[in-house]
């Protein structure tokens, strides 16, 4: 019996769907997968901003609150620190710590606009000064075994006193006295006056370069 015309017709015709339906099919695919894409692209660009954010906040934390670079510039602290020495101060020690005598520091002097690095001598109500070559704290003289002895006796063998007399002196709360190690050429308390808690700025250095320097400094001397 001969197929009608319509029956064939009809075939083609939802051969003709099957087909369109498949090609439609994968046309759906392709911006599916472009989506993805796009998704994928922003969620790598949304953890790169997470990253950069987090690398930030941690450098913030650890310059403001841990550690900062420190470089030596001077002879002021010889033999303590040399001129040139690079390393880092303990940002949290000076914040949260205590400061006690002897303690090395790193303070910010407001007129000259720079950081020094000196010896803490006196303490707020502490009553100090100099003579003879000696530094008084209190009415007691004060042993100062991180001075450079060989040195101060060749001063001393010119005649000259390697720590020059300098008048009896009482610290209010909140001031401190800082000298530098190499009291000849040290621009300290002795010129500028005691200093403020908040300019203290680190305590202890670490030095890190040169490499065959490497040593902590805090007090009392080098390690």
């Amino acid at each position: 019996m001969p197929l009608r015309k319509e029956s064939i017709m009809d075939q083609k015709e939802n051969k003709e769907e099957q087909f369109q339906a498949v090609i439609d099919g994968t046309e759906n695919i392709k911006p599916k997968k472009k989506k993805e894409e796009k998704k994928g692209l922003k969620y790598e660009l949304l953890d790169l901003v997470k990253t950069f954010v987090i690398c930030f906040v941690c450098i913030f934390l650890l310059t403001n609150f841990v550690v900062k670079p420190v470089r030596v510039d001077g002879r002021s602290m010889d033999p303590t620190l040399e001129d040139g020495e690079i390393g880092l101060m303990n940002v949290f020690s000076a914040k949260f710590q205590d400061i006690e005598r002897f303690d090395v520091v790193v303070v910010y002097n407001e007129e000259k606009k720079e950081n020094w690095v000196k010896r803490v001598i006196g303490l707020p109500g502490d009553t100090l000064y100099a003579k003879d070559d000696v530094v008084y704290v209190n009415g007691m003289p004060i042993e100062e075994p991180y001075l450079d002895n060989a040195y101060a006796n060749q001063i001393r063998r010119h005649g000259n006193n390697f720590t020059e007399d300098f008048p009896k002196r009482t610290l209010k709360d909140n001031e401190y006295f800082l000298m530098g190690d190499n009291r000849i050429v040290s621009y300290d308390s002795r010129r500028v006056g005691p200093f403020k808690r908040e300019d203290i700025r680190g305590k202890d250095v670490y030095v890190l370069f040169p490499f065959n320097k490497i040593k902590m400094v805090r007090n009392g001397g080098a390690e």
